[in-house]
């Protein structure tokens, strides 16, 4: 598909709003969720703080993200995703502004994600690199099958 310049779109946010057929095709396909299946996908969306996605006038869905949150101290943003045809025009980062201002999650003071292809795009938003990595643990497992 070829590169939109200056598409026309907007954001929406909400479970009930977001084409989870478009979500995951564009997700079962990013490194981090290879082979992704919608029920996953729709219940992690449904189990989240905040979903938002990018939409094109035509309200074909063109972006996806989602927060996980407490909404008082914490918010994990994940999943972040733009059709190849809409990236680096500014989709991800009116995502991400949008995230950082919604008024729900106006009193989080710790923000994380993970990134390995658009650190730029965060940076732009004020993320950095973790202060203290030595600190953070974690625990990976394999996706369940079935």
């Amino acid at each position: 598909m070829e590169r939109k310049e200056n598409p026309d779109y907007h954001l929406k946010n909400g479970f009930q709003s977001m084409d989870f057929i478009k979500v995951t095709e564009m997700l079962t396909t990013a490194f981090w969720c290879k082979g992704i299946k919608i029920d996953e996908v729709k219940k992690g969306a449904l189990n989240s703080a905040l979903v938002i996605g990018a939409f094109l006038r035509s309200d074909v869905q063109i972006g996806f993200a989602r927060v996980i949150s407490d909404k008082t101290r914490f918010a994990y943003i994940l999943d972040v995703i733009v059709d190849n045809a809409y990236q680096r025009i500014g989709v991800g980062q009116s995502m991400m502004k949008y995230i950082l201002s919604f008024p729900e999650l106006k009193n989080v003071y710790q923000w994380c994600l993970v990134s390995s292809t658009a650190q730029g795009v965060y940076r732009k938003v004020g993320f950095r690199e973790l202060s203290n990595p030595e600190k953070w643990m974690e625990i990976k497992l394999n996706r369940p099958s079935g």
